[in-house]
């Protein structure tokens, strides 16, 4: 491979106490959460909106939050979710009991109620926000495993942003690459194959009382029926459905864009063209065979192409399978969850739809009640002294990861990250040497259900 050698002066900023790279539900919680307790943060995010998927990417629908009996997810993403259903963003079928006691329910709303309440919160914390800024390089040490700052690029040009401790909130571990930190890819090196992303979209001008009222012909039911009269440029079974948003609105998560490779330009470009082309496809079949339908109008596809894996750090600790099936609790744990294993078809084989029912239904869900621990090493690239990871780049195998990727679990992870942060620039502990008996007791504190 050809290079080009490129040197030239940047502005160095001042320093600050937390930098965190990626603003989606992990980066955010972060940021917020050290701001709190008193740190200097600044947050910097590739888009013009926090939120990350779940506004950019449009996946509308925070996961389970409860399992049955009580909820699980308390902190700063509880208090988000509050928030929202006090103001009005919350779907109008959406009760309290949606996330403080049902059992694997999601909770939809809207994008934009979710861009606005991050930005409150964010503002009220004091943290120091730049839109439309990607972390592009590091000034790092990956033999004595620190960071010593970030370089950053926006419409101003380069940045040097010195720092003392530094989270990476990207979802595809592009500032723990950057750095040095041991990483898997899913799909390279040997990995497994990952999990096809989905380009989701907006609708309106539903008739979610008609759809209601004839249930026999429900989005799932006539997937089979359309697939049968060739309908579908593919024969994908697996169809995470419209999720009501509004009286009259809904998120369309459907049409897995197979064979997309998120850490490839050329593929992820190609994917998003893609994805346009399934959502008209997934359009047309509501509008033809699901009642309440018919007079649908697709407002848009989302900014953000919907990826569910890609890179994942190698850490102090992997999160597995077996500790998923054995409900195991940990003495660091910084979360507790219930959702199911949910790795998506990997082809539109009716061998792999059947695989993915069994793990979702039978052997990779646990029943009312129950939770596994989520631990605080996942978030620590192996090693490192002053970086952390928060959100779907976390250690954990593949199955582990298909429960934990999702919003609500990388809000608690983003909490724990932003916490240990500022702990230990107080403290002059390591990341990976952390105190997390004192770590455990800041987030109870701050609201975090962790027993």
């Amino acid at each position: 491979m050809k290079t080009y050698v490129m040197t030239r002066k940047v502005k160095k900023e001042s320093e600050y106490d937390v930098f965190v790279a990626g603003g989606g539900p992990a980066g955010s919680a972060a940021a917020i959460c050290a701001a709190r307790l008193g740190a200097r943060v600044l947050l910097v995010e590739g888009t013009g909106c926090l939120g990350g998927m779940g506004t950019s990417g449009l996946v509308t629908a925070f996961d389970p939050m409860a399992n049955g009996e009580r909820a699980l997810v308390g902190g700063i993403m509880q208090e988000i979710v509050e928030t929202m259903y006090k103001r009005g963003f919350l779907a109008p079928q959406v009760t309290p009991e949606y996330w403080r006691k049902k059992y694997h329910c999601w909770t939809p709303y809207s994008a934009e109620g979710f861009k606005l309440i991050l930005d409150e919160f964010v503002a009220d914390a004091g943290v120091e926000v730049r839109f439309f800024t990607k972390v592009i390089d590091a000034d790092s040490d990956s033999s004595d495993k620190s960071v010593k700052g970030a370089l950053i690029h926006n419409i101003e040009g380069y940045s040097y942003i010195p720092a003392k401790t530094f989270i990476d909130a990207t979802g595809d571990a592009v500032f723990a690459k950057i750095c040095g930190a041991r990483c898997r890819e899913a799909g390279h090196g040997g990995e497994h194959d990952p999990m096809p992303p989905t380009l989701c979209s907006l609708c309106s001008c539903i008739d979610w009382d008609k759809y209601y009222l004839d249930k026999e012909k429900n989005q799932k039911k006539m997937i089979e029926k359309a697939i049968l009269e060739d309908h579908f440029s593919h024969k994908d079974r697996h169809l995470p459905g419209m999720f009501r948003t509004g009286v009259h609105s809904a998120m369309l998560n459907g049409g897995h864009v197979f064979g997309m490779d998120a850490l490839n330009n050329k593929s992820l470009s190609a994917g998003m063209v893609k994805g346009r082309q399934l959502a008209q496809e997934y359009m047309s079949f509501y509008r033809k065979y699901v009642p309440g339908f018919e007079k649908m109008e697709h407002l848009t596809t989302a900014t953000l192409m919907g990826v569910r894996e890609s890179r994942r750090i190698v850490g102090e600790y992997e999160l597995n399978i077996k500790d998923y099936l054995a409900r195991r609790q940990f003495p660091d744990q910084i979360g507790i969850f219930n959702k199911f294993v949910d790795i998506h078809v990997k082809n539109d084989s009716v061998k792999e739809y059947k695989r993915f029912c069994n793990e979702a239904w039978k052997s990779g869900r646990l029943g009312k009640g129950e939770c596994f621990g989520i631990p605080y090493r996942i978030l620590v690239p192996k090693g490192w002294i002053n970086l952390w990871v928060a959100g779907r780049c976390n250690s954990s195998d593949e199955q582990v990861h298909g429960s934990i990727r999702v919003m609500p679990a990388a809000a608690m992870m983003g909490q724990a990250a932003g916490t240990a942060a500022i702990q230990a620039v107080r403290s002059g502990e390591s990341a990976y040497g952390l105190d997390t008996v004192k770590l455990v007791s800041t987030l109870k504190e701050n609201g975090a259900i962790l027993s």
